[in-house]
């Protein structure tokens, strides 16, 4: 049993957080006299920390991806030497704002707990009251998702409190699903060399959390890529 600190320790966890708050706020507009400006700034924080923090994934996975193109090109091997596509960042961009969201934000929670009008209720409905829980791993099961960029497969994922993920990849071949990596931070990219050109295929994938040296929990769901070459 462990008590945690209304406040997660992952940017994952604190994304979802700030995006919680922001829609669940506005019901207590009344009990707290909540200016316009106040809920404002919460939305335009969540909005703002959650496309940063898809940006630096989709901007890690793309390095992953030209380090292994530039590392083709020196040593050789199976795949194409095209150069790969531009990083395209999602759109439309929400409006800028002053660096700071987590202070912000702990400011704030500090505030909204100062009155007599706060109670646990609130707290609890806002998330805003670390939570007792019991830590079964035998429960975990990952939930990943799937996107391509620069043409390679990236796989994300949340860590939480596992020490790992085991991915493993079906490329179609009759080998059925095999190995692709143990990895201990997400995203993860799949540098396979994709199918030759003027052909296609469907890539599947599933995962499993590790927890040291072991699997624990159940298997994702899987998931389906189709790639061209």
């Amino acid at each position: 049993m462990v008590t945690g600190y209304y406040l997660p320790p992952d940017d994952g966890s604190r994304a979802d957080l700030l995006d919680h708050l922001a829609d669940t706020l506005p019901k207590y507009t009344e009990r707290f006299r909540l200016m316009p400006d106040i809920l404002a700034t919460r939305r335009d924080d969540a909005a703002a920390f959650r496309y940063a923090l898809h940006g630096a994934d989709d901007a890690q996975a793309y390095a992953q991806h030209r380090t292994a193109h530039k590392n083709l090109l020196r040593d050789g091997g199976d795949g194409s030497g095209d150069w790969p596509l531009p990083l395209i960042l999602s759109q439309p961009e929400p409006p800028a704002v002053p660096p700071g969201i987590i202070p912000r934000l702990t400011s704030f929670v500090t505030w909204l707990k100062s009155p007599s009008d706060y109670n646990d209720a609130i707290g609890q409905d806002l998330w805003l009251v670390g939570a007792k829980q019991v830590i079964d791993p035998t429960t975990w099961k990952p939930n990943p998702s799937i996107q391509l960029q620069g043409g390679q497969p990236v796989i994300g994922w949340t860590k939480d409190k596992a020490t790992a993920l085991e991915i493993l990849e079906d490329r179609g071949d009759g080998k059925g699903f095999v190995l692709l990596t143990i990895s201990s931070s997400p995203p993860t990219t799949d540098n396979t060399p994709l199918p030759p050109a003027g052909t296609s295929a469907v890539w599947k994938y599933k995962a499993i959390y590790h927890r040291g040296d072991d699997q624990v929990g159940h298997w994702s769901d899987v998931l389906s890529i189709a790639l061209g070459g």
